[in-house]
């Protein structure tokens, strides 16, 4: 199975060692949908471990635009499901482990308490406040990313000093803004995605500078970018 990395075990950033880790890694997906298919599709092609994948909600047309894991002969059914079967034919040597259940403030714990890292592939904020907390306690990164429209960010917290709570200090208001839409290009979340699962690689093997306590992001009209420290 050692061919099927060629490619980036030829990078010096990675190698033997660096696919070792890879393979060793635990990564949980929160959310399988517009983040969350690229996330996982490419974490899946780099050869991670354990694989987890937890989302509640089931596969829909209208969502097909951008959730791209997914065919329109799987309408209705489990997300995880279907993005189980899809990545395990995708690498067989990996282990995908569904979790059809709602992350929640009393369940995150329990759910992410085995893996590594935590990736953000949610659309709400009580989720993203539940994954931070529980993050923080157990002491693992939290790669969150975000879309809206055509802009996205992204940033590893719980591993520094900055958490979720860093961006959205009173959860209160926060829980009350409006939902920021359902408008979105399919593009804006396969590129923070593909960022997402980039500082994953990083984090895992040990390259490079990943965004901890930094947000990066990006607008596709004009294809600006900016690192801010938080």
């Amino acid at each position: 199975m050692v061919s099927r990395y060629d490619r980036q075990l030829l990078l010096p950033e990675i190698g033997v060692e660096g696919q070792r880790k890879l393979s060793a890694a635990r990564v949980a997906v929160v959310g399988i949908g517009g983040l969350g298919s690229p996330v996982a599709t490419y974490l899946t092609g780099a050869g991670v471990g354990t694989l987890a994948l937890i989302d509640d909600d089931v596969v829909s047309i209208t969502n097909l635009q951008r959730q791209v894991l997914y065919d329109e002969s799987q309408e209705g059914l489990p997300k995880v499901d279907c993005a189980k079967a899809r990545l395990q034919a995708m690498n067989s040597s990996i282990s995908v482990v569904a979790h059809h259940t709602r992350l929640t403030e009393q369940n995150a714990m329990q759910l992410l308490a085995n893996y590594d890292i935590v990736v953000d592939g949610t659309d709400n904020f009580s989720a993203r406040f539940a994954v931070s907390d529980a993050c923080c306690r157990l002491g693992i990164p939290y790669v969150y990313g975000a879309v809206n429209a055509l802009e996205g960010q992204v940033s590893v917290l719980c591993c520094g000093h900055a958490t979720y709570r860093t961006l959205y200090p009173d959860e209160q208001a926060t829980l009350a803004m409006p939902h920021p839409g359902k408008a979105v290009v399919g593009v804006t979340p396969a590129l923070v995605g593909s960022v997402q699962a980039s500082q994953v690689l990083q984090l895992v093997c040990g390259y490079g500078t990943p965004l901890v306590d930094k947000l990066w992001t990006v607008d596709l009209r004009t294809l600006q970018t900016f690192v801010i420290d938080l």
